[in-house]
């Protein structure tokens, strides 16, 4: 067995000798044998790697140096494995390219024949070749690509699951190995001019806008944190390409968490490609369940939209439990009972774990459809959680067309504030008052809640006026929601939503930074489960 990396290694020629390839891949939560040999700061898919073949004892390695991050994989490697080998990957596809890439497979074979003690034979690696299959997939209007670096089987095969537009998979894990060998007595010539004839990866010097249909549904691009080739492509395509288009990054161990599948889904949502049952719209009561990462929260409406009851409860350690309290809380409210409701639409994070739901919709979509039913002049929400922050631009219609997130950590949420509150030993409440005059306009400098509860303590010890620091907390807040306000462009009208939204000195420092006043629903809390109510009644 011999584990590779890149898509351009030659597996075939491995087959050929009889030996195994394995794709390496890199899932691994914890990095912690991979950090002893090599530097912590080093991209995480090169971490997790290293991981990999220290787990599974793998002795035979072959790595493309397509970045630094694998060249110093390779230096690592070299006193680590019985056998490792390392191919200078070129950047272009030309006649030049090709000789050099095909040296490159000969210098391979040379060195793997002598580890292996066998020779290559070219008419099994000709077998092989022959048996591949000669049909690329074909782009179409109703696709969706994926762009970017590569994300685990499982994440594309959810993608294809959930949605009714074909899904081309551009990574370098997507695409079948498919070779047109014409020039049989130069084999090894022709394989080599076919793998790099593959689609170009972020290496090649080619011109990768070229994949993209103008008439695609929309594009998701992943992104590897601070990997620039992936930050550079995605900014050069958001200014040239008129679609659609969602970025995510990951970690590539993270890429199956809620908060990205809760992405994807919502842009699926958006661009009209989810998978959902149509269902008629009855008669009766309907029922939109919010579980969220704080609290849970339920709003019943009858037919003609009106609401009937709503309950909010804190979520705890199981949020299946608090969403049958709340649903049973809002029910007895109504004077109601379950035989009463004639369909439930559940949504949040917890969305997935309610059995008792019909259907389950994204919190962008819902959020998006309360706020445009409380004021349908509303064209975005700035909805600020216990866990996370989102903005959302909604279209004349209450559709959602764009949307920004703000999930990797408590910064600028609920959570945030609440951290704050006990760190300043004072209430919620306290911390939810609006304090214009102030003695000393102090500034936060981290938005990290671990740091700034150190910022706080610190100004604490100072002495200084726990008014002025209430204020540079909220101002905090407000900064963060501005930032993603800015992201997607500033468009009024405004509405707020979210737990953080009674919070009336965030409030202001966001009206004080828009230059517009919010517009504030009668209960904020309740929003993302009003548009389940309302998805659940219209059935679409």
């Amino acid at each position: 067995m011999i584990g590779y990396i890149c898509k351009y290694t030659p597996v075939e020629i491995i087959e050929a000798f009889g030996e195994e390839p394995v794709r390496l891949e890199s899932g691994y939560k914890s990095h912690e044998r991979a950090e002893a040999l090599i530097h912590s700061n080093m991209c995480s898919f090169a971490k997790g790697v290293l991981e990999n073949i220290i787990e599974n004892n793998i002795e035979e390695v072959i790595l493309t140096a397509c970045c630094d991050s694998i060249k110093r994989l390779y230096d690592v490697l070299k006193d680590k494995v019985k056998f490792i080998h390392l191919l200078d990957l070129p950047r272009k596809k030309d006649p030049l390219a090709i000789d050099l890439f095909y040296n490159e497979i000969i210098e391979f074979i040379k060195a793997y024949q002598a580890f292996k003690n066998k020779n290559f034979a070219e008419e099994n690696l000709l077998k092989i070749l022959e048996s591949k299959s000669f049909t690329k997939e074909k782009q179409s209007a109703e696709s969706i690509a994926i762009l970017g670096a590569r994300l685990k089987d499982d994440v594309i095969e959810k993608i294809r699951n959930s949605c009714t537009a074909k899904v081309i998979n551009f990574t370098c894990t997507g695409e079948e190995r498919v070779f047109n060998i014409e020039a049989k007595d130069n084999l090894l010539k022709s394989y080599a001019e076919s793998l790099l004839n593959l689609t170009p990866c972020m290496r090649m010097a080619e011109d990768r806008s070229k994949l993209i249909n103008k008439e695609f549904k929309g594009i998701i691009y992943n992104t590897i944190k601070f990997c620039d080739f992936y930050s550079y492509e995605y900014a050069e395509l958001k200014s040239k390409a008129d679609l659609p288009l969602l970025k995510i990054e990951t970690d590539y161990n993270d890429s199956n968490s809620g908060q990205i599948l809760t992405r994807i889904d919502a842009f699926l949502e958006s661009t009209g490609i989810k998978k959902m049952e149509k269902q008629k719209a009855k008669k009766g009561y309907f029922v939109g369940v919010d579980s969220g990462s704080t609290s849970t929260n339920v709003v019943i409406i009858d037919e003609n939209k009106n609401i009937i009851s709503y309950s909010i409860i804190p979520t705890g350690p199981k949020a299946l439990e608090s969403a049958f309290k709340a649903f049973e809380i809002a029910l007895k409210n109504a004077g109601l009972q379950e035989k009463d409701i004639t369909s439930i639409v559940a949504t949040g994070y917890g969305r997935v774990s309610i059995p008792f739901a019909d259907r389950i919709v994204t919190e962008i979509t819902c959020h998006g459809k309360g706020a445009f039913f409380i004021d349908n002049t509303v064209r975005t929400v700035i909805d600020i959680g216990g866990q996370d922050s989102k903005v959302i631009r909604l279209d004349d219609s209450g559709n959602v067309i764009d949307f920004v997130m703000n999930d990797k950590c408590s910064a600028g949420t609920g959570r945030f504030l609440e951290v704050m509150a006990r760190t300043l030993g004072i209430s919620i409440e306290e911390m939810a008052k609006v304090h214009k005059e102030v003695k000393e306009n102090i500034t936060i400098t981290s938005m990290c809640t671990v740091f700034a509860e150190s910022e706080v303590i610190s100004l604490i010890a100072q002495n200084k006026d726990q008014r002025d620091i209430i204020h540079a907390l909220n101002k905090a807040v407000a900064s963060k929601a501005i930032s993603l306000v800015d992201r997607i462009g500033r468009k009024g009208k405004y509405m707020m939503t979210g737990g953080v939204a009674k919070n009336q000195g965030v409030v202001y420092a966001i009206e004080s930074r828009l230059g517009e006043k919010l517009i504030i629903p009668f209960e904020p809390q309740i929003i993302g489960a009003l548009g389940a109510a309302l998805i659940s009644l219209e059935g679409k």
